[in-house]
């Protein structure tokens, strides 16, 4: 993102705040009215800057929560109290969703995974807590005064990710911000500070004291963003993904003096940079081929794919450097580490799937494929078949054009190949051409392994030789059943 001229952003802001008065400005006449103080605040503020739409506002205010809830009782056409604790309540007026916390002063105990809190007294006080200088701003309500104690603007339209205090105090606060840092450079295209680099690099290990699940929200955000590869150098640079993705770290292979290998770093880096350029925008829905972005299981697989690597290395005699089976093995680290992370299997098992089959594509365009090999292709692809032609195109890094260009020609012609089976034999959904009860019927058996073993016959019979047709079907599954006694 284009850092912001000032008095574009200023603009943005008040248009954002005249076009939000008829809720945040009569929800700050009530809370005035009740003597209390109320400001729209942090992320809020910072997009209305950059002209960014986002779907909640934050507020903040001096009123504890139950009073919050005594303030909006009658006015809000919803609310819920499931932050309560920690001073939220969150709120629906029409169309907007607002959340209000009781301003605050938390932080974590050393060896903590969860912040202590305690509420504060003053908006200066909860605005010196906040992670970055650009999310410490805020507008106080009703009347629209703008509060900015430590130069967040100018840090927003410097494109400068910086803290409000200490950097070190800071993260020892609140450790995730470390990711976060990484996650806004990612997001917004802005730079670290200095100190903030220095002191992510002196206490990444603190990171170990957050639980799975919130570096996870992180890092799904970090991937997600337009500028992941800035990010994920982030993380890398300054030791943070040697405790949350070492596996990435692991790419940096050492260059031996006569550069016998290419820098897989940068090479995954690359390949995630292109994997990014097959998404389509959220109008291709209705292409039931278009892959929406931003889409974190082919992100994350082409960061991934080539995180065997490392383990299956081998110095060949003559020279030449190989990776066998460093499909297999690097399928098997990501499942490791998005279990570690706490992700969901489904998720874990869609990101390691293309992981295991980048390579499959490979060998094509020299030998051919008879349909046979395409169909096991497609079937064994699946729902991510689109997703693997994103990620095998987008893993051709070379700078050599002919090969480039060989391979592409290549993939093209599988494509085209798999348009023409579909279209011929419905290749989403195969199936054998009998089914379990017609197995059962011909055989004169009861469901058991017998019939499991028969349609798996079938099933190769019909990847080998497409359709065979109800008839010949029955026929070779009598010969199949003639031979097993």
């Amino acid at each position: 993102m284009a850092v912001p001229d000032p008095k574009l952003a200023q603009s943005r802001l008040a248009d954002r705040l005249l076009e939000l008065d008829p809720v945040v400005g009569e929800l700050g006449r009530r809370y005035a009215a009740a003597g209390f103080e109320l400001a729209l605040v942090g992320g809020s503020v910072r997009d209305a800057f950059l002209g960014r739409k986002v779907p909640d506002l934050d507020l903040t205010t001096d009123a504890r929560p139950d009073e919050t809830l005594s303030v909006i009782k009658g006015w809000a056409d919803t609310h819920w109290d499931i932050g309560r604790e920690f001073g939220t309540i969150g709120l629906r007026k029409g169309d907007d969703i607002i959340e209000i916390t009781t301003y605050r002063a938390e932080a974590y105990e050393p060896d903590s995974r969860k912040p202590t809190v305690a509420f504060g007294n003053s908006l200066e006080g909860d605005l010196s807590r906040r992670d970055f200088t650009i999310g410490a701003m805020a507008v106080r309500l009703p009347d629209l005064t703008f509060v900015d104690p430590h130069g967040g603007f100018d840090d927003l339209t410097s494109g400068v990710i910086r803290t409000p205090g200490t950097a070190e105090s800071s993260f020892s606060d609140d450790p995730l911000r470390m990711m976060r840092a990484a996650r806004f450079s990612a997001q917004l295209g802005f730079e670290l500070h200095p100190d903030v680099l220095a002191a992510i690099s002196a206490m990444s290990g603190r990171i170990e004291i957050i639980s799975a699940e919130r570096v996870r929200e992180e890092l799904v955000k970090l991937i997600c963003a337009k500028g992941a590869r800035r990010g994920i150098e982030v993380l890398v640079d300054t030791g943070l993904a040697d405790r949350v993705l070492p596996e990435v770290s692991a790419l940096r292979l050492e260059r031996d003096e006569h550069h016998r290998h290419k820098d897989v770093y940068q090479h995954s880096l690359t390949v995630l940079d292109q994997a990014i350029g097959y998404e389509s925008t959220a109008e291709a829905k209705t292409d039931p081929g278009a892959i929406v972005g931003p889409d974190f299981v082919l992100r994350f697989a082409a960061l991934m794919h080539d995180v065997g690597k490392p383990a299956t290395r081998r110095f060949e005699p003559g020279g030449a450097v190989t990776f066998h089976h460093h499909d297999v093995v690097g399928a098997k680290l990501t499942a490791k580490r998005m279990k570690a992370l706490r992700f969901d299997k489904e998720t874990t098992k869609a990101v390691a799937r293309l992981v295991e089959l980048h390579l499959r594509f490979y060998g094509y365009g020299d030998a051919g494929w008879s349909d046979s090999a395409v169909r096991r292709y497609v079937t064994d692809a699946g729902p991510l078949l689109s997703r693997l032609h994103a990620l095998t195109r987008s893993d051709v890094t070379t700078r050599n054009r002919r090969k480039a260009e060989r391979l592409a020609f290549a993939y093209d012609d599988l494509e085209q190949r798999i348009v023409l089976l579909k279209e011929r034999e419905e290749l989403d959904a195969v199936r054998p051409d009998l089914d379990g009860r017609q197995i059962m019927e011909l055989l004169d058996v009861p469901p058991g392994p017998v019939v499991g073993q028969a349609y798996k016959y079938l099933l190769s019979l019909r990847m080998e030789h497409g359709p065979l047709g109800e008839d010949a079907a029955a026929d070779r599954l009598r010969e199949w059943w003639a031979t097993q006694g």
